[in-house]
C-alpha cells in the first residue's frame, strides 16, 4: 500500500516513511540470515563492532526521523 501511495503523492516525507519501512524490513532479513549463518557480512568491523549489523539497525529510524522532522517543518514553516 505504501508504494502505490509513493507513486501518487511524491510527497518527500511519504517517500522517506517507505524507505524507512523497506530498509526496517531489509534490517530483519539481514538479522535472519545472519543468525542462521547464511551470510557473513558481520566480518567487517571496526574494533569489535560489526559494522553492517550497526548500519541496518539504524537506518530504518534515520528515515522515520527524518521523515518527521519534514512533516514538522512544512507543518510549522514561517
Amino acid at each position: 500500500m505504501a508504494i502505490m501511495l509513493w507513486s501518487r503523492t511524491r510527497d518527500i516525507a511519504w517517500i522517506l516513511m517507505v524507505a524507512g519501512a523497506i530498509a526496517g524490513y531489509v534490517e530483519v532479513a539481514y538479522s535472519i540470515l545472519d543468525t542462521l549463518g547464511i551470510i557473513g557480512i558481520s566480518n567487517f568491523r571496526i574494533g569489535s563492532i560489526p559494522v553492517a549489523s550497526i548500519v541496518f539497525s539504524c537506518l530504518p529510524m534515520v528515515f522515520f526521523i527524518t521523515a518527521f522532522a519534514v512533516m514538522v517543518h512544512r507543518k510549522y514553516r514561517r
